[in-house]
């Protein structure tokens, strides 16, 4: 825990100013999920997230079934574009509810169980990632601000070069109806 209690202020810093021409724009992104989102997941029990998981693989096979049902059933002019849309929104759903093992995310995140467990909980991975993400947001924060006031102390450096460069003269009124003329030099 100490390394990652640690390593946001330096992987803040090194990240931030080596990506500061696509990170810091007038909106800049957090790039990380909120600690918030991070707490929330942590309190979640996991047996509930599994059942929802379930109950939505059955609701796509259900809505599958029903789209083979009304494609086989139209006629061959009115079957476009739902069928094509259909597809694609099947596609994506699948994609986002393929299985995937718990045990292999703490495995390739290199999350070991506390002392007396026998594997890692749910609620202690995502409590390590909130206070990471909590740790790393803090200066990430602190970095956009100060990457922000070098970039105001240039461009008001530049502004203040450019008036320095520009000198006025003001001359009297002429019978054209100009009050001022400016002449750049």
């Amino acid at each position: 825990l100490f390394t990652i209690r640690t390593a946001p202020k330096a992987f803040c810093r090194t990240s931030l100013h080596t990506t500061s021409n696509t990170l810091m724009r007038d909106t800049c992104v957090f790039p990380l999920p909120e600690p918030h989102d991070l707490f929330q997941a942590s309190q979640m029990k996991f047996e509930d997230f599994q059942k929802d998981l379930t109950r939505h693989r059955r609701d796509l096979r259900a809505c599958s079934a029903e789209v083979e049902k009304v494609c086989k059933l139209s006629d061959q002019d009115n079957l476009q574009p739902f069928k094509d849309k259909m597809e694609d929104f099947l596609a994506q759903v699948t994609h986002l509810l393929l299985p995937f093992s718990f045990l292999e995310l703490t495995v390739f995140f290199s999350v070991k169980p506390k002392a007396g467990e026998k594997e890692v909980s749910p609620n202690t991975f995502f409590s390590i990632w909130h206070d990471f993400s909590s740790d790393f947001k803090e200066q990430w924060k602190k970095e956009n601000k100060s990457i922000l006031k070098e970039r105001l102390k240039a461009a008001e450096e530049c502004f203040r070069q450019a008036k320095e460069k520009a000198t006025y003269s003001v001359k009297p009124k002429h019978a054209t109806g100009i009050l001022w003329k400016k002449t750049l030099t």
